[in-house]
């Protein structure tokens, strides 16, 4: 049998950098994939291959690749999740694993997220358990701890479940239920970030300037609590110009850059209803809302400029599994 999962991207829509404060922040799961087919194999070895251009096979703790500098980093997380079945259904056994992936890695759209769930979910079948949404989101937090020391969960609960999620460190996860349409641009600069970094530069402007970062922290958390009712009501319109109010609190936070910048001046010329950066910032992808008819326009001005676009909306479904 060979099982196949695919479970989706995800982009925040507001909030990012003043949830470390408290803050909520929003975030939706996108129609870009990560897809990951399992099948057993008659040895005990685990062989990988991802269309990204890395492969190899880690036969016991040595690993073998012929293919793609780096390839053990950037493989051990599936490794670490195929162990952390193993040892969770007390059943091993050898694995062909094949990745094909249609999210940008290292630019904030969560495919390291979609990566860890999808694996969980088609070797899970694989192996005959029936495993629920919430056991996917937790198995898959081992091999997300080796990426991001410490995630939040965020990424692994919104490609497990899709739609649109609120997050804040008081009241951890809720699920919102939007009917309307998100239509939106990514625009991805090329440059990969570094995230700590970027969280270090905030906390110490953040120090350097407390009264005024506690303001703006408090206002930005006030935005995204409006952009929830805004949510509700579908007004796109609203939505956008929050988006922009957004981006300028991200600009007084430090965590815009001139090549984001560009982007979002280009999309808004393009005829988006708002723009801004989306995960840490110093480079990544902007988001641009707009109306369906605009998105090409929309991605010829990132394209134009230096960008690379991705047309995307908002999907409500999460992780699924097949056979073949």
């Amino acid at each position: 049998m060979i099982v196949t999962a695919s479970a989706p991207g995800k982009t925040i829509l507001f909030g990012e950098h003043f949830v470390v404060y408290g803050e909520p922040a929003i975030v939706i799961a996108i129609d870009r994939d990560v897809k990951v087919t399992a099948e057993r194999r008659d040895d005990s070895n685990l062989h990988i291959s991802s269309n990204l251009g890395f492969s190899g096979t880690f036969i016991g703790e040595r690993f073998e690749t012929e293919e793609g500098d780096g390839s053990e980093k950037t493989l051990e997380p599936i490794k670490i999740t195929a162990e952390t079945l193993f040892q969770t259904l007390k059943k091993k056994c050898g694995l062909n694993i094949t990745i094909k992936s249609n999210i940008p890695i290292a630019v904030g759209l969560g495919s390291s997220g979609a990566l860890a769930v999808a694996t969980v979910a088609a070797i899970g079948r694989l192996l005959g358990a029936n495993l629920t949404r919430e056991e996917i989101v937790k198995l898959s937090f081992e091999s997300e701890k080796y990426v991001h020391l410490n995630p939040s969960g965020i990424d692994q609960t919104i490609s497990t479940y899709g739609g649109v999620i609120v997050y804040s460190k008081s009241e951890g996860i809720s699920h919102m239920k939007i009917e309307s349409s998100i239509p939106i641009v990514i625009g991805n600069t090329r440059i990969q970030r570094n995230t700590g970094r970027l969280v270090d530069s905030v906390r110490i402007r953040k120090e350097t300037f407390p009264q005024l970062m506690t303001q703006l922290t408090q206002t930005a958390g006030q935005l995204t609590r409006e952009a929830i009712s805004v949510l509700k009501k579908g007004d796109l319109k609203q939505l956008g110009e929050l988006m922009d109010i957004n981006q300028g609190l991200l600009v007084s936070a430090g965590v815009s850059s001139e090549e984001l910048d560009r982007l979002i001046n280009v999309a808004k010329k393009g005829g988006a209803l708002g723009a801004k950066l989306t995960g840490a910032g110093g480079g990544g992808c902007i988001i641009a809302l707009s109306k369906i008819g605009k998105r090409k326009e929309i991605a010829e001005a990132i394209r134009t400029a230096g960008g690379i676009p991705l047309i995307a909306e908002k999907t409500d479904e999460g992780v699924t599994t097949w056979t073949s």
